[in-house]
């Protein structure tokens, strides 16, 4: 086994004491140590390739520099692109992050959590799945720093960064309905999350704004575990019979990729037959005939702030920092104006 470099061995190359190596290697005291002395005892660490002892740094410190990411899915271009964000966010600051992914279920999450914070981990990011309200009120009754990303529980007080999905997808229908469009389907899933919640209702209130008859049929609400089935039998359900609608909205982007692939499968032109709107960009869309609309989530911000707010709040700052951001229609061919 090849012996690790310690600062005594650094002492005795250089000629002065671990001490004083301790100092110049910590950045502590720098200002009363000799530059030259200083600039032999990094070139000396550099030389005998000295590693810091991070376990024996963190008891001192009480901390670890890392923080714990848990997200949906990480091969999502949402929560990958999110995540990369938070890892660059993260590392201006000298922290390294750990991440993991629940696959929306509250079992995993919990183990995601338990195994990041046996780590050390010095905080979370998580984005919650749905039935998960009472880990995350064991872990404000630990005392644990922790900001929920994209999804939030409204009767639960935490720190949160997520995006105004109300506004965000009233405006997507208001752009269908200024564009022509009147029958208008919503594809999203069964589920309790406020985030679907929300944009549910931005949907129903912008049709009940325009005076537009809610039908119940034009919303299918689907299970996240059947979702590629369901999702084509919904998409044929409401572009084909007597009266199909002239629109879709789908509320992720994964609803969307199964759903343009439907659509392709139905032969179905797009805007001609049926206008398109999606929640999120995705590469995949690139692949489809014709450009998509889409709600852009602003990731940058969202990422960099739910990251500030978590390292507040390791630094004991307590107050409670709840943002909802803005969305941006990108209006594409898939939503051009009827004639």
């Amino acid at each position: 086994m090849i012996k690790k470099t310690s600062l005594k061995d650094i002492a005795q190359l250089v000629g002065v004491s671990t001490t004083l190596v301790s100092y110049v290697l910590n950045n502590q005291k720098i200002n009363r140590i000799n530059k030259q002395v200083a600039q032999k005892i990094r070139e000396a660490a550099k030389s005998l390739n000295y590693q810091p002892n991070q376990i024996a740094k963190s008891l001192k410190t009480n901390k670890t520099y890392t923080i714990g990411l848990v997200v949906s899915d990480i091969s999502n271009p949402f929560s990958s692109s999110l995540a990369r964000i938070i890892e660059d966010e993260a590392d201006t600051h000298n922290y390294t992050v750990l991440f993991g992914s629940s696959d929306e279920k509250p079992q995993k999450a919990q183990k995601l959590i338990t195994t990041l914070l046996n780590r050390q981990v010095d905080g979370l990011l998580i984005a919650p799945p749905e039935g998960t309200e009472a880990q995350l009120a064991e872990l404000q009754q630990q005392g644990i720093p922790f900001v929920l990303l994209d999804r939030y529980f409204p009767d639960l007080k935490t720190n949160y960064v997520a995006l105004n999905n109300y506004k965000a997808i009233y405006t997507a229908v208001q752009h269908l309905i200024d564009s022509g469009y009147q029958r208008i389907g919503l594809i999203t899933f069964q589920t309790s999350l406020i985030t679907l919640l929300d944009r549910k209702q931005g949907y129903l209130s912008a049709l009940k704004d325009n005076h537009i008859p809610i039908r119940k049929t034009w919303v299918k609400e689907l299970s996240i575990r059947s979702m590629e089935a369901d999702v084509r039998k919904a998409v044929s359900d409401l572009t084909t019979g007597p009266k199909p609608v002239d629109a879709l909205l789908f509320a992720s982007n994964t609803l969307a990729l199964y759903g343009l692939q439907q659509l392709n499968a139905l032969h179905l032109s797009v805007p001609e037959q049926v206008a398109i709107v999606s929640i999120d960009q995705a590469e995949s869309y690139n692949l489809f005939q014709t450009p998509i609309t889409y709600i852009k989530q602003p990731l940058l911000e969202m990422g960099q702030l739910a990251t500030k707010i978590l390292l507040d709040a390791i630094k004991k700052n307590n107050t409670i920092t709840q943002a909802n951001l803005e969305g941006e229609l990108v209006i594409r061919e898939s939503t051009r104006v009827v004639e």
